[in-house]
């Protein structure tokens, strides 16, 4: 029986018109083509230094190599701070960032979402206006916010910058616009009060939201140069940001650690790579069914 229903599914193919067929093999290709820049990521990385400034350069790694990677931990070894510091500071901003950020932006997105008060449009207008901000038009204020309150030289200035990112409670306010109210009246009438509802209900529901909220809060902690340049002064607090920024900076007419800032880019591409992989399915729901394209 099992093989019989394996081979009935195979003749899906066939059923395919020609121009369903087509499209199957011009999106295979896309997909191919968008995988060559990190194909090249990886490959730069594993290529040994005489590889590196091949005239014509090549694609792939002719000889592999992690002597790129011994040499990012030599090249630290005998600096103040470890390249594994850094590493460290970036995957603790980041964990704290995400638990937070995600439990603000939800019961900020909450109220909005399911809830009646005075000022609830208006204070829904601000945060859609604030996504039409630059990241750059809001540096100066935002030192200024982090230097009134006493965080500058601390974790806390990788942290609070991220907290309350309005894509992030755009994203949960529609998301949770879609969960009928009929649900939470039934909650309510069972008793079930506000704190109740939000952690049994609609956190378990907000998992595809929670999912993309948690890639694009990493992907803003794990990848900020601007928090270490900007707002942290003590090296054993800056993240792996700053250091690949330290390597590559003044590089481009040398060929010295050429191959330490290819291996260090990789290790900051991996991360998130790996945390896609993990949840793209749940980001793929979340972006199909909250208006967020």
């Amino acid at each position: 029986m099992k093989l019989n229903s394996l081979f009935r599914r195979r003749p899906s193919l066939n059923r395919m018109t020609g121009f369903q067929l087509v499209l199957v093999v011009l999106m295979t290709l896309l997909a191919a083509f968008m995988l060559l820049p990190m194909v090249y990521l990886f490959s730069n990385a594993l290529k040994p230094y005489h590889e590196l400034f091949l005239y014509p350069p090549t694609f792939l790694a002719k000889q592999p190599t992690l002597d790129n990677f011994y040499d990012l931990l030599v090249v630290t070894k005998s600096s103040v701070v470890p390249v594994t510091r850094y590493i460290f500071n970036g995957v603790f901003v980041s964990a704290i960032a995400i638990v937070l950020g995600t439990l603000i932006s939800a019961l900020c997105a909450y109220p909005l979402s399911k809830h009646r008060f005075r000022g609830k449009q208006w204070l829904f207008s601000v945060i859609i206006v604030s996504l039409m901000f630059a990241p750059e038009t809001v540096q100066i204020p935002r030192y200024f916010v982090i230097s009134k309150l006493g965080v500058i030289n601390t974790y806390w200035a990788h942290i609070l910058p991220i907290l309350a990112l309005p894509v992030i409670v755009f994203l949960f306010k529609q998301f949770i616009d879609l969960l009928p109210d009929e649900l939470l009246e039934a909650a309510r009438m069972e008793g079930a009060n506000e704190v109740h509802i939000f952690i049994r209900i609609i956190v378990p529901l907000c998992m595809p939201a929670i999912a993309t909220a948690t890639i694009l809060i990493f992907q803003s902690v794990w990848g900020n140069l601007e928090t270490s340049s900007l707002y942290v002064e003590d090296e054993t607090l800056k993240t792996l940001p700053f250091y690949v920024q330290s390597l590559t900076s003044g590089l481009a007419n040398n060929v010295a650690r050429q191959g330490v800032a290819a291996a260090a880019a990789l290790i900051m591409f991996i991360p998130s790579f790996v945390l896609f992989l993990a949840v793209q399915r749940k980001v793929i729901s979340t972006m199909a069914h909250s208006g967020l394209k």
